[in-house]
């Protein structure tokens, strides 16, 4: 396939400023779309952290072959980077449809905590991908609770697991991370009566901060997230994971939380006792409670 030699356009959205670099005649769509793609998944993120994480970052496009987004890396210093894979025959509604982008976006809202803590940095972008996602209106509640419940049990202790900041696998990281982050956004919840959850403790995160160009102790971050919220979630929970094999019920969780399958499609229980835990997780910042 031919294509132009790579350029850069600027994508001015959510405060920040994109320098989007891409081979113009690389993808099937058009580069509109594309910019679009970056448009919404920018959006989304910034809808979640009340603003972009950076206020400027370069996004490098590398065309691939074969279709969809396929895979992308986060950098911090000396500048905000990230790189995308993509598939030159992407359609337009894959782009409509991605994860990976907002998932690499959101790496950019927290500190550097070190490979230690890795499940920590990848368990919030794979857990605020879908919450912003649905916040923005950008995908179903049904189908991130869905796949929660088929997924987020490979994030559970295995024989030989020796807590989350010694076990290193795909599944502790990933869902183990994002399994962190469900327990503490429904506990924060719980302890202010549904005033603050985790995007709160986030958001200060990023404030002090700055984002992923800074190095943080996993404990200051923690601290730093549990005083904005006036709780101690997050040093709580972290206590009881980061060196033993701590596993909750989840099943037990989503009864609670009204996620009911029933052996037929997910639905959700508004009667249940933490339905409006649930309800304010998957609620959009500053939306009114129906």
């Amino acid at each position: 396939m031919s294509v132009a030699a790579p350029h850069e356009t600027t994508v001015e959205v959510a405060s920040a400023s994109l320098a989007v670099q891409l081979e113009a005649d690389a993808f099937q769509p058009g580069e509109a779309a594309l910019l679009e793609w970056v448009r919404r998944a920018a959006r989304i993120v910034a809808g979640y952290y009340g603003r972009f994480p950076v206020h400027a970052a370069t996004l490098r496009l590398i065309a691939e072959s074969g279709a969809g987004v396929q895979g992308g890396q986060t950098f911090g210093a000396p500048a905000a980077l990230i790189r995308v894979r993509v598939g030159h025959e992407i359609t337009e509604p894959q782009l409509l449809n991605d994860w990976v982008l907002v998932h690499e976006m959101t790496h950019l809202a927290l500190p550097d905590v070190g490979e230690d803590h890795a499940w920590l940095s990848e368990g919030i972008a794979t857990y605020v991908e879908g919450v912003a996602r649905v916040q923005a209106g950008n995908r179903a509640e049904t189908d991130v609770w869905a796949e929660e419940l088929r997924e987020m049990p490979r994030g559970l202790p295995q024989e030989g697991d020796r807590g989350l900041d010694h076990t290193h696998t795909w599944g502790r990281t990933y869902w183990g991370g994002a399994m962190f982050c469900l327990l503490a956004d429904v506990d924060i919840r719980k302890r202010t009566q549904l005033r603050f959850g985790l995007e709160d403790a986030l958001r200060a995160v990023l404030a002090e901060s700055g984002g992923l160009g800074s190095d943080w102790p996993i404990e200051r971050v923690l601290r730093t997230g549990d005083a904005a919220v006036g709780t101690h979630s997050l040093e709580d929970l972290y206590a009881q994971v980061k060196d033993q094999a701590m596993a909750p019920d989840l099943q037990g969780l989503w009864r609670q939380l009204g996620i009911v399958t029933d052996g037929g499609p997910l639905r959700l229980n508004d009667t249940a006792p933490l339905a409006a835990v649930r309800r304010a997780i998957m609620r959009a910042p500053g939306t009114p409670a129906s």
